[in-house]
């Protein structure tokens, strides 16, 4: 199968809820960015068989927020003590974002981020001395969820991810960016406390996942990666009549 229709497949898997646009434009070629989304948000998508499709600045090291989360839940689950304090803790980190929780586990496994990066080949992915200061990318975040479904589909970072309640620990409503996207499961997010706004979300689906970083508000993100997708299916739409046929 070509690279378009595989393409065209995972896209349309992730963000196609309905008719695709008839205005067809060039289809991107691989690791073609999509340039209308303002660098204010770094985005990140990884379909089946390899495909890999983002923003220009989707390798752009950034604050991981709460992301690091996944890290630590991961190190604690398949490299930690077995205890059951571990996964209460990983799976609060991972529904509720919880930070006490994510406090307890960097402190036990302060070695559990960097791990992680060197494990997946996380590049963009560096520890700090306290959790809430690490880094990672878009691109990261989109590898690691690929590589948690291709190798380990039954890890229960994924069923929290996908039974993540509307409001976390602290308040936040979760219900931005990534996660708004038609196809998703599951979705873990990201905020800072401190001014300005900076926010994350990553999410899968079947076949997909997706990642974002946005340096703007919660609202900022879902319109940047709504874009981001709706320019995706009106450069394949071409594809989609070819498909079809006459």
């Amino acid at each position: 199968m070509s690279y378009r229709i595989l393409v065209l497949t995972a896209l349309l898997a992730a963000a196609c809820s309905g008719v695709v646009p008839s205005a067809a434009q060039p289809i991107p070629e691989p690791g073609t960015p999509v340039e209308s989304v303002p660098a204010r948000s770094a985005i990140s998508f990884r379909g089946p068989n390899g495909i890999r499709w983002g923003t220009a600045n989707e390798d752009e090291t950034r604050s991981a927020l709460s992301m690091a989360k996944l890290y630590l839940a991961d190190f604690a689950l398949r490299h930690g003590d077995g205890s059951a304090e571990d996964r209460v803790h990983a799976e609060r980190m991972i529904r509720l974002s919880d930070d006490a929780a994510a406090d307890a586990v960097a402190a036990k496994y302060p070695q559990a981020i960097g791990a992680i990066a060197a494990e997946y080949g996380l590049e963009q992915t560096t520890p700090t001395a306290s959790w809430h200061t690490s880094t990672t990318s878009a691109a990261d975040l989109a590898d690691f969820l690929a590589a948690k479904q291709a190798t380990d589909a039954a890890s229960p970072i994924l069923g929290w991810m996908a039974t993540a309640p509307p409001v976390a620990a602290d308040g936040t409503r979760q219900n931005w960016g990534t996660a708004r996207l038609p196809g998703v499961v599951g979705s873990k997010w990201g905020w800072s406390d401190i001014p300005p706004p900076e926010v994350a979300s990553a999410s899968f689906g079947p076949g997909f996942t997706v990642a974002a970083h946005t340096r703007g508000s919660a609202a900022d993100q879902t319109a940047d990666v709504e874009r981001a997708f709706a320019e995706a299916l009106r450069q394949l739409s071409g594809v989609v009549a070819g498909v079809a046929g006459p």
